[in-house]
């Protein structure tokens, strides 16, 4: 799947580390936050068929539905200034991966935009506690200065990126919960 996304109002997280969090130890770059004490997952989620993407890391994600239902995923993560602004910029295929995570150590409002995105994607912003904030579909635009601008209805902690209509088969819905941290499961050797 394309996507690129950049952020024109990056947070503030010096962490240059962009590897994967251990299994069930909380995700320092998002400081204090609640959800990011580990994904609390039996197994580590995610496809042995994935390819990382140079520069990001990768991590468990757990999100439970309004019924109660959990699933786990694993994820591409951004959660440095540098990671955040290159986002999914000219990534052609996900390689596996669920989606992108982007994390600050603080609760943001940046907004969003697509340039250089020839995919559409679905964005999911979720609170410290891991509540979901808000959701948007967000169109491509080519490299051009004008591309719209996507928000979330409040501040939020994190930014779940997808190919667009993919953020229900993730189980996230208006009163889901998110969890993140913790490895994936082993990659193709």
């Amino acid at each position: 799947m394309a996507g690129v996304v950049a952020l024109l109002a990056c947070g503030g997280d010096d962490d240059d580390d962009a590897a994967a969090a251990p299994p069930s130890q909380p995700l320092a770059s998002a400081g204090d936050a609640a959800a990011a004490d580990g994904s609390q997952l039996d197994e580590p989620p995610g496809p042995a068929e994935r390819t990382p993407l140079p520069g990001f890391g990768e991590v468990a994600i757990a999100v439970t539905d309004a019924e109660g239902d959990v699933v786990g995923w694993c994820v591409l993560l951004a959660d440095t200034d540098q990671q955040r602004e290159r986002g999914l910029m000219e990534v052609e295929d996900l390689a596996g991966y669920a989606g992108m995570l982007f994390v600050w150590d603080t609760d943001v409002s940046s907004q969003f935009y697509m340039r250089n995105t020839p995919t559409p994607l679905s964005i999911a912003w979720f609170s410290d506690d891991g509540e979901l904030v808000s959701t948007a579909d967000m169109a491509p635009c080519g490299d051009v200065d004008n591309c719209p601008l996507y928000s979330a209805e409040d501040s939020y902690r994190f930014a779940l990126e997808v190919p667009e209509g993919q953020l229900g088969e993730l189980g996230v819905e208006e009163g889901s919960r998110l969890r993140v941290g913790g490895e994936c499961a082993p990659g193709a050797t």
